[in-house]
């Protein structure tokens, strides 16, 4: 699977700030669906593991947590970290869902996945594989996101540049910027069915803090970005001071994040 926004430690920090911003999101759809005490939990592209801990409290020391991803070292000090709070019930796997299957199917009450279908070439094929590994009265859920609305008001140029790199850089790629959106198609096309629910989360905050959101998700875009030819070095250099005076001299304006859009079906 190959991750457009590279592997670098700004890139880990800003995964796990991403999902702490997520966190209650993340865990109202799991309260949805009913994820209980002993419940086996499978994490797709578990990453820093943040999501696992979320799993691993609600499924106490009888349940099971495993988390699944291509890059092993991540992984690996994911489930370290979480061992080391206590949580002994979650394991790491290492693979990559587009190209094998690395966990065996019908074993989970719980298969989940956050933001991790924007970064594949065919996300019905790994929604398929997903659902096979959902065991029969378990539930399929997903979470991605519909980047299209990322917005400020008032408006400002820098972040319509964000726009034009970050998503131009997405589509260069082969990536579904709107595949939040179309995640209710993509069940039925996976799975037979339309999910039992959907739910959509959206964030609007001070371009203050949200301004750092911007900021380090161009970065982690740039490389990539340059060798599509969306972006270069001398615009990235330009974007990052940009967004830093506007921190600062416009810090009440309104930005909206990508809207996080959660699916579910019960198999």
């Amino acid at each position: 699977m190959t991750y457009v926004m590279g592997r670098t430690a700004a890139e880990y920090a800003r995964l796990r700030e991403q999902a702490r911003t997520w966190a209650d999101a993340t865990g109202t759809l799991l309260d949805t669906v009913g994820l209980a005490p002993g419940a086996r939990c499978l994490d797709v592209g578990c990453g820093p593991g943040e999501t696992m801990r979320l799993m691993a409290q609600r499924v106490g020391p009888t349940g099971r947590v495993v988390g699944v991803d291509v890059d092993a070292d991540l992984g690996r000090a994911a489930v370290d970290q979480l061992t080391a709070a206590g949580h002994r019930q979650c394991e790491f796997v290492e693979g990559d869902i587009e190209r094998a299957d690395p966990v065996p199917d019908g074993g989970f009450d719980l298969v989940f996945g956050r933001l991790i279908l924007l970064h594949v070439a065919d996300p019905v094929a790994v929604l398929r594989r997903m659902w096979g590994w959902t065991a029969p009265g378990g539930a399929l859920v997903v979470q991605d996101y519909d980047m299209r609305g990322v917005d400020c008001d008032p408006p400002l140029p820098v972040v319509d540049d964000w726009r034009r790199v970050f998503l131009g850089t997405y589509t260069a790629a082969g990536r579904d910027v709107g595949l939040g959106h179309r995640l209710p198609r993509l069940f039925a096309e996976a799975t037979g069915a339309f999910p039992d629910g959907t739910v959509v989360n959206g964030r609007i905050d001070r371009l203050a803090s949200t301004g750092g959101m911007l900021a380090a998700t161009y970065r982690s875009i740039t490389p990539v970005g340059i060798k599509l030819g969306t972006v270069t070095e001398a615009e990235a250099e330009t974007f990052q001071a940009g967004i830093a005076e506007a921190m600062t001299t416009h810090p009440d304006h309104q930005a909206l994040w990508p809207l996080l859009v959660g699916a579910h079906r019960r198999r």
